[in-house]
């Protein structure tokens, strides 16, 4: 049998139905999905691949370079602010801008994800304290974290350790849902309404990792770091546990906008 393309690439099967042919005209492009970075070279990795093969384009923002950040997600599915090398305690007035506007999917009810240096500026945004532990203990490379059974709720199958990147830990913000828990850093995961908010580092590559341990060798002597060679010995046996769970959890993830909001979206 002969296929034909259409001028987007894609192979489809000759002479379809009209159903085919009304669901090809009618169908709708998804809504994008905010990314907001802080380097210049610093990618939304996994997480963007995950939200690129479920159909979604990402507005990428670096609030540190100038770039504005929306009034409202009216024309976003979502949004999702990544980690760096800065604190959420900095006094840097896009540090603040970027706390300050987490206030817009948490009052509009949209998907929001923080991703460690995110997560910390979401729990600030909550009420609840950011700082470093209390014996200067860091977490770079990957350790064990602990599946609450409302983190079962949300997603089941978590990894048994997970890549970390960070010195400063936070409080569980009140009224929110503890997901996972660890050691050093006890809260690692939480739920507050559509906002969620991860310690660790879900989103690394290889290519990610492998740029961190070489631009960020001087943190491995930091109290309770990883070795560089120990990253990757271990990312060999947990790395197909959390890839599998955060593209299960993206996919859900997504589906908390309120329906509402999704049929005005769509039309």
């Amino acid at each position: 049998m002969s296929f034909r393309s259409r001028k987007d690439g894609v192979s489809v099967l000759p002479f379809p139905g009209r159903s085919a042919l009304a669901a090809v005209q009618t169908a709708k492009p998804l809504l994008p999905v905010l990314i907001v970075l802080h380097q210049e070279t610093s990618t939304p990795g996994r997480i963007g691949n995950a939200l690129r093969a479920l159909g979604h384009t990402l507005d990428i923002r670096r609030p540190r370079f100038g770039d504005p950040l929306p009034e409202t997600l009216d024309l976003h599915a979502g949004a999702v602010i990544f980690g760096g090398p800065m604190s959420a305690n900095d006094s840097d007035e896009y540090v603040r801008r970027e706390i300050d506007w987490i206030a817009v999917p948490l009052r509009e009810q949209r998907p929001f994800l923080g991703i460690c240096l995110g997560a910390q500026m979401l729990a600030k945004q909550l009420g609840a304290p950011v700082a470093p532990h209390p014996q200067g203990h860091t977490q770079i490379g990957y350790y064990p974290i602990r599946p609450t059974e409302a983190g079962h709720a949300v997603c089941p199958n978590w990894p048994d350790q997970v890549y970390h990147w960070h010195r400063e830990g936070f409080e569980l913000p009140a009224g929110a849902d503890l997901l996972a828990e660890g050691d050093d850093f006890p809260v690692q995961a939480f739920q507050s309404g559509h906002a969620f908010g991860f310690q660790f580092h879900p989103d690394v590559t290889y290519a990610m990792m492998h740029r961190w341990t070489t631009r960020g060798c001087d943190k491995m002597d930091s109290p309770g770091a990883r070795l560089p060679h120990l990253h990757f010995a271990d990312r060999a046996v947990h790395d197909v546990a959390e890839r599998a769970w955060l593209k299960q959890f993206i996919g859900s993830w997504l589906k908390r906008m309120p329906m509402s909001i999704m049929s005005e979206a769509a039309e």
